[in-house]
């Protein structure tokens, strides 16, 4: 009952802020700019939506993702290269049971804050060398200046308007938050739990269709693919929601429970 429950939340959620002026709609909302695509099936803890969104699959049947995710399509496929076909190592799900990190309200002038939701999948996925989890940090560190990040998804390029058909990843640099408050760049609208990665004179960027999955700082998963003014604009950075400790203890309860 309680599954069913938050379903129904979910959807009349949805509906909701189908009518909001949200700066983000639907899954447009972040993509590989400037990036590489990936040797197939290196990232096996990538989880594609089919309405566009990534997320990262940390236990055998939950997905970590960006809050605004919700209103993308209830299925979401996991051993995927490429998401233009079916391909034989491919794992695809409904969803089960989606729980919002308390307090998110998207109708809040700054939409972002609490910016991330789970999702459980109908069943448990079969771990393999296509199937993989990404581990949690261990805390919430902060990302710090300068530090190098890897982004991984299926969004758009400044080439194409298309979700991508194929896995790709960029490299972007932490950028601090005290900079990235400065009224070029977003004028104190990053708060503590959130952190900005890019290049201060634009040209690698997460983008279109990237929103919900991960960023890596130093080879740990630091954070969640959330918005951004433009892509790979100079000065405006894609901003990510930091994985803090606040967050981590609830994401560890959740999923235990």
């Amino acid at each position: 009952m309680k599954k069913a429950s938050n379903l129904q939340k979910y959807k009349k959620f949805q509906s909701i802020l189908d009518q909001t002026s949200l700066i983000l709609h639907k899954c447009e909302c972040s993509k590989i700019v400037g990036g590489v695509e990936v040797k197939p099936h290196s990232r096996p803890f990538m989880a594609y939506f089919t309405g566009g969104c990534g997320g990262a699959l940390i236990k055998e049947d939950w997905v970590l993702t960006a809050a605004h995710c919700y209103m993308c399509d209830e299925h979401v496929i996991l051993g995927a290269h490429s998401v233009a076909g079916r391909e034989k190592h491919q794992q695809k799900f409904f969803i089960a049971n989606v729980v919002m990190y308390p307090g998110y309200n998207p109708m809040l002038k700054n939409a972002f804050v609490f910016h991330l939701f789970i999702l459980q999948l109908s069943r448990k996925a079969i771990l393999n060398k296509y199937v993989s989890l990404l581990g949690l940090p261990a805390s919430g560190v902060d990302v710090e200046n300068a530090e190098i990040c890897t982004v991984t998804g299926w969004g758009h390029t400044l080439t194409s308007d298309d979700i991508l058909e194929v896995l790709r990843e960029v490299n972007v640099t932490g950028i601090d938050r005290e900079t990235c408050n400065t009224p070029d760049y977003y004028n104190g609208g990053i708060t503590e739990n959130m952190f900005c990665a890019g290049e201060k004179l634009g040209g690698k960027d997460s983008c279109q269709g990237d929103s919900g999955g991960p960023i890596q700082c130093s080879g740990v998963y630091r954070g969640i693919v959330s918005f951004g003014e433009g892509c790979a604009l100079p000065k405006k950075p894609g901003v990510y929601t930091l994985l803090t400790d606040e967050y981590l203890d609830w994401i560890k309860k959740t999923i235990s429970a």
